[in-house]
């Protein structure tokens, strides 16, 4: 009963600085200092700040916040003490807490420890687990992106593969957080995902090992061969990114590079203060990069670039794609909105909300992710795209955060209207979700059945290991040669590769029912008809797809020789289109000055500041 009583005056004394903080008007500034600012996802309203309540209103808020919680109180008390059987303290309390949380957005919830320990490995350190990031999205588990050089990603996972099943185990329902808990593990075992791909009929399994997953932020910085421009890849906004950033520029600049690639393709995003960080590399000092709002008027919150750019005097394009998120969106509207380089690419994910992080209790053992403002960039654009979805049903899903590595949550829902912006040149640029690029480019193709197949069962991986063994000399600039690619033929006879093509689905689902129907005579030349096309089908396959096994069997031979650098250098950057079509730009002056033309006359331009 002592234990039962610290907790409720523990409880109140909560509750109790909830009602200080709302009658302050500082709830974003008084743990501002403590908490962690995270670049989500929810609805910006962009009508304005809410009216200061009048002291009346306030007073009477206060009066009905007190006695309501004199209900809980009372409600609490009742239930431990009368109801007929034995009720847990700590688990009455967090439901309780679950049910306030239940009329918020999707993102404020209860965390756990573990929860709140892995959102503190998506910022520095590492884990244990199969690399990739995850959302719940219509009753399913899906694919967000793979971290580049993880399992998932050697594996061949995607963006926007559904993962319907781990370990045997259907994720319908399930809530990204108990995802999670089933692909963490200890590196080195092996966790099985069936994944239902857009335009492949049947499940694919695919078997990951787990590995211990480096949570870096600048994978690459480099120069394009034959060419003076530089390229940077950032795939994640964590603690050192704005230093490892710095390194890379630093070393560019030395290079006297004319231009610069900045891809954030597939980056989800993370810290708001790297956000800021990384906006002030590019843009002149005293800049707006992004400003918050919660509900008083006076909790607008702005950032701005704090010292000189590190690489202001030069042409530089932003790749970005529908993986693009949160932090990375931020970053992405500074340099569009100040008319600091060109967006090229597709329309970004769509994340815009601040979350914040308030431990509760002594221990430690739970934290409130709150989400307290919403982004807007220097135009004053809305980054979330609209948010219908509601929060997970289940009664024990404490939700892991939203910039969690192997579970994040967003959204990405159509946009039916576009509201109109400008940037500081007086550029038109639309609101109402993500980023639209300067430039548009096409999105890549998706894989056949073959080619899929050949990623899931590792058959390039494989054949690098094989061919690499018996020729070690092999140089990192090697071309795929047609002797090459025969003995590849050879390795999945080996192998005995065999997979299905969408015909082959479908004609064994036919043949079902006709042996079920008993059919068989009245069919039977039909269907060895269509053995033969299926046949058929399976020998032209290969050689359609030919041009991407070069590329596969590059990649992992590369990989082994001069590892992920290696890749980069001679795979990515010579074939990737999205970075060709970057650099055609950057070495056309007067294209490039061209999107960067004023359509629109300042006078339209809306009110801002630096």
């Amino acid at each position: 009963m002592k234990q039962f009583s610290l907790t409720l005056v523990a409880l109140t004394t909560f509750l109790l600085a909830i009602i200080w903080i709302v009658g302050s008007g500082e709830a974003v500034q008084t743990q501002e200092a403590e908490a962690i600012s995270l670049a989500g996802t929810t609805h910006i309203n962009l009508d304005g700040p809410s009216e200061i309540e009048s002291e009346a209103e306030s007073q009477e808020s206060k009066e009905t916040l007190f006695r309501e919680i004199k209900k809980f109180n009372q409600t609490v008390y009742d239930i431990k003490n009368r109801y007929m059987e034995d009720i847990d303290t700590e688990e009455l309390i967090n439901s309780g807490i679950r049910g306030m949380l239940d009329n918020l957005d999707r993102f404020s919830v209860l965390m756990e420890k573990q929860s709140y320990d892995r959102l503190m490995e998506s910022t520095s350190g590492k884990y244990e687990g199969l690399g990739i990031e995850i959302d719940a999205r219509d009753n399913y588990i899906i694919v967000v992106t793979p971290f580049e050089g993880a399992p998932a990603y050697k594996k061949g996972l995607r963006s926007g593969d559904v993962i319907q099943k781990i370990d045997g185990t259907s994720t319908y329902g399930m809530t990204t957080s108990d995802a999670a808990k089933l692909m963490r593990g200890e590196a080195g075992s092996a966790v099985n995902l069936s994944i239902k791909r857009e335009g492949i009929p049947e499940l694919l399994d695919f078997e990951v090992d787990r590995a211990i997953i480096e949570l870096k932020s600048v994978n690459y910085y480099g120069i394009i061969e034959n060419t003076d421009i530089g390229y940077v890849r950032l795939s994640r906004f964590a603690e050192e990114t704005s230093n490892e950033l710095v390194e890379a520029i630093n070393s560019l600049k030395e290079q006297n590079v004319s231009g610069l690639i900045f891809d954030l393709r597939s980056n989800g995003g993370g810290l708001l203060q790297q956000a800021v960080a990384t906006a002030d590399l590019f843009l002149d000092e005293g800049k707006l990069v992004v400003y918050t709002r919660g509900k008083e008027a006076d909790s607008e919150r702005r950032h701005y670039s704090r010292h000189p750019a590190l690489f202001a005097d030069k042409p530089m394009v932003v790749l970005v794609d529908e993986g693009t998120a949160s932090a990375s969106e931020i970053v992405a509207g500074a340099i569009q909105d100040w008319d600091r380089g060109v967006i090229m690419g597709q329309t970004t994910y769509g994340k815009g909300l601040v979350q914040q992080i308030f431990p509760l209790g002594a221990e430690g053992d739970v934290a409130l992710k709150l989400t307290t403002a919403k982004y807007y960039v220097p135009s004053g654009r809305c980054i979330q795209k609209p948010e219908t979805q509601d929060k997970p049903d289940s009664p024990h899903d404490l939700a892991a955060s939203a910039d969690d590595a192997d579970s994040v949550t967003t959204d990405s829902m159509a946009i039916s209207e576009k509201e109109m912006y400008y940037t500081n040149g007086g550029r038109l640029v639309y609101g109402g979700g993500g980023i639209n690029p300067d430039i548009e480019l096409e999105e890549e193709p998706y894989l056949t059945p073959i080619e899929i197949n050949m990623e899931r069962q590792s058959t390039f991986f494989g054949f690098a290991v094989k061919y690499f063994a018996a020729h070690p000399n092999l140089s990192h600039d090697f071309e795929v040669t047609n002797e090459m690619i025969e003995e590849y033929k050879d390795f999945l006879k080996e192998k005995e590769f065999t997979y299905k093509t969408a015909m082959e689905v479908s004609y064994e689902k036919m043949k079902e029912i006709i042996e079920d129907e008993q059919k068989d005579d009245l069919f039977s030349a039909s269907m060895q008809d269509l053995e033969t096309q299926i046949e058929k089908e399976k020998e032209t396959d290969f050689e359609k797809s030919l041009p991407y096994i070069k590329r596969a069997i590059k990649r992992e031979l590369v990989s082994k020789i001069a590892g992920e650098r290696g890749v980069y250098e001679e795979v990515i950057l010579k074939s990737n289109p999205a970075v060709q079509k970057a650099v055609e730009l950057l070495q056309n002056k007067e294209e490039y000055g061209k999107v960067l033309e004023t359509h629109h006359t300042t006078s339209q331009v809306p009110q801002t500041d630096g």
